[in-house]
């Protein structure tokens, strides 16, 4: 797949980094980079690039467009299987986990299949920080799951193959932790959200599982996202430099009207689960070398009890969930993962699980607490 024309890595404005701007101290090699991994973000796939027969977007940026390139999005996929006395059956045979709602001229689309009795919506998450989140060492994450439980929260770590290393990694991308690595969270999404295939899948989904539509299609041989002779990179290895360099959304400066909420936020619990800054380790890349990455979450896995989507994937159970990093929340509405919160207080009053007993303190509070609570969060 020939890259898109990338664009000279200027032009950004002096001062905190804005929606879709690079991480601070890169190279000159790392904005080019940079650069070409934003354009190509955007650039919308066609049949004649590899995109479908069954896909759900033709780029990353229609997903992953809130607030600027990266950012959270309100288009929502579709997971499925089958629940039989607690089991979770993806039923892969039939297509799933993931339904592709769309499909190219002349392919039939997938359908949810009268077999499934667990259906759940998933919305689009932000990219802001990946690289930061990739560059925390494993073993702080598990240094976390192992300290003594807070209020009866334990979260846990996602212990998942690498698709790219083959080695079992912690997990820390995606609702369910399924990902541990950036180039293997892009290469997922290449195929499974836009139908291309590349080197890690190699294989076109069928729709629903029907091998002979596909083979009816005579598709050409070889993979789609081949890569480019005079850079060694397919198309999935600019997007995985783009998400990698994406800066975080900053926090606005606190004020006398919100720095009241930042207490109030540990004091109702919220910081068990949300831990306001972890350490990357050594990289390296120095602009993710040892640096803070304020991004209000544990990173771990959690029982969320009747909040879960009943949707088993990679290392996590249909209760658990990811605790969602924080920075951008104020550029991501709606919340939670069906999008089902349109305000963060309704997020946080749905909490169930471990998050219950924060989620308690925190409707106790006087309404004046709570909106000191909500404008902390606000500056996120």
């Amino acid at each position: 797949m020939p890259p898109p024309r990338p664009q000279p890595p200027t032009g950004l404005p002096p001062g905190p980094p804005r929606p879709g701007a690079s991480l601070p101290g890169l190279t000159p090699e790392q904005l080019t980079a940079f650069a070409a991994g934003r354009v190509q973000f955007r650039n919308r796939e066609t049949p004649g690039t590899g995109l479908g027969p069954i896909f759900n977007e033709a780029s990353c940026f229609a997903c992953h467009s809130e607030a600027g390139p990266g950012g959270a999005g309100r288009i929502q996929v579709t997971r499925f299987g089958r629940t039989v006395s607690g089991i979770f059956d993806p039923l892969t045979e039939l297509g799933g986990s993931l339904l592709q709602r769309r499909s190219i001229r002349g392919v039939v689309r997938e359908i949810v299949p009268p077999e499934a009795n667990t259906v759940a919506q998933r919305q689009t998450t932000a990219l802001w920080g990946m690289g930061l989140i990739e560059a925390i060492a494993d073993q702080t994450l598990i240094d976390l799951a192992a300290q003594p439980s807070v209020d009866g929260v334990q979260g846990r770590v996602a212990m998942v193959k690498d698709l790219v290393s083959g080695e079992q990694r912690v997990g820390r991308f995606g609702w369910k932790n399924q990902h541990a690595t950036l180039l293997a969270f892009s290469a997922d999404a290449f195929l499974n959200e836009m139908g291309i295939t590349n080197k890690f899948f190699p294989d076109e989904n069928a729709p629903n599982g029907k091998q002979d539509v596909l083979d009816a299609l005579h598709l050409p041989a070889g993979v789609d996202d081949e890569a480019d002779p005079a850079t060694g990179k397919a198309a999935m290895d600019r997007v995985t430099d783009f998400m990698r360099f994406l800066a975080p959304l900053p926090q606005t400066p606190l004020s006398a009207t919100t720095l009241p909420g930042q207490a109030l936020f540990k004091q109702v619990g919220c910081a068990v689960c949300h831990v306001p800054t972890l350490t990357t380790g050594t990289n390296a890349i120095a602009a993710l070398s040892n640096k803070p990455a304020p991004l209000y979450s544990d990173l771990l896995l959690h029982d969320m009890g009747s909040l879960g989507d009943g949707i088993a994937q990679g290392a996590a159970t249909g209760k658990e969930f990811r605790t969602a990093p924080l920075w951008g929340l104020r550029a991501s509405a709606p919340f939670l993962h069906d999008g089902r919160a349109r305000t963060v207080d309704q997020a946080i009053r749905m909490h169930e699980g471990q998050g219950a007993t924060a989620r308690d303190r925190y409707t106790a509070l006087s309404d004046a607490d709570k909106a000191q609570l909500l404008r902390f969060l606000n500056t996120l």
